[in-house]
């Protein structure tokens, strides 16, 4: 098998409270659409180890653990790191599980044990800064491993591709001044996180597009903005911020993609991993809080990189 899911189950213990859209039901309604989809068993899945502490310093400062390590609140209690970021007893745990799993993928496949990985985990990161967690987000997920790459591989060029509806500002801080890494993203304006759009650069690719926008928009944008940065770039490795809650059905966002688009994406994405990176891929969950829209487009994004579409 070239295709691997990581995950773990203490990624369903990090728990925000019931009235929160960020919860374990995530990763449940995404392995149920997978069973569904009959991609058990044609799948390999591999537990998320632990990140270790260096790893994620490659990323945050001391103090961005530090709020997320010693403020954990007792079994059945919360502690508000903002309005929306919340820690419960197990969050730490799940933290760690889901930033290991990044750098585990990203080992199996620099290594070439595989072609691609999708880490099906919570908390996402795409929002997590260097200095501090926000936006439902505690670590950098994807950063992290981008910085794994890198420093612990020798890898020269990345990049970074992110799908979510909301702008990836923690990973836009974490590579602003990285020539080594392209970020490219699309993301609705104007929107949580609120973040200025910049002007496009080399290594800086992230298109902002009005409420409402479908497929036609983002394709259009991923043929015009992204293939032909990404192409002139030469990744060794491409790393997805894989958010779904650009889907039409996701009341979180405004936009109006369906699976279809998030399959055209991916296979675009592979394409140019395919020329420049042996294919190499690491994908990790971001949002997506319709249930029922998410598990059917990761189904599809992950059909695309496992060739089983």
């Amino acid at each position: 098998m070239s295709t691997a899911i990581y995950s773990h189950p203490d990624c369903l213990r990090h728990d925000m409270g019931d009235w929160h859209p960020e919860s374990p039901d995530r990763l449940k309604a995404i392995d149920d659409q997978l069973i569904l989809a009959r991609l058990e068993g044609l799948v390999e899945r591999r537990l998320a180890p632990l990140a270790e502490v260096p790893a994620l310093l490659r990323n945050h400062t001391e103090g961005a653990l530090a709020l997320v390590r010693d403020h954990l609140p007792a079994e059945g209690e919360f502690y508000p790191l903002d309005s929306d970021t919340i820690l419960c007893h197990a969050s730490y745990q799940a933290a760690l599980r889901a930033a290991g799993a990044a750098v585990a993928a990203t080992d199996a496949v620099v290594q070439g044990e595989l072609v691609n990985a999708f880490c099906s985990v919570r908390p996402p990161g795409h929002h997590a800064r260097p200095g501090e967690p926000m936006g439902f987000c505690l670590f950098n997920n994807v950063a992290i491993a981008a910085r794994h790459a890198l420093e612990a591989h020798g890898l020269e060029r990345v990049a970074i591709v992110d799908f979510d509806v909301h702008h990836g500002n923690g990973t836009a801080e974490s590579f602003r001044d990285d020539p080594r890494v392209l970020m490219a993203s699309f993301f609705q304006h104007p929107f949580y996180p609120y973040s200025e759009p910049e002007p496009v650069t080399a290594t800086n690719v992230n298109i902002p597009v009005p409420a409402r926008s479908g497929g036609d928009v983002v394709r259009q944008l991923v043929r015009e903005h992204w293939l032909p940065a990404l192409h002139a770039h030469r990744p060794q490795m491409i790393f997805i911020s894989a958010g779904f809650d650009a889907h039409r059905d996701d009341d979180m966002g405004g936009m109006a993609l369906v699976e279809a688009d998030y399959a055209w994406i991916t296979r675009e994405v592979m394409a140019v991993a395919r020329e420049h990176a042996g294919g190499r891929i690491v994908s990790c969950l971001e949002g997506g809080y319709d249930l029922s829209a998410l598990g059917r487009s990761v189904v599809a994004h992950l059909k695309v990189l496992a060739d089983l579409d």
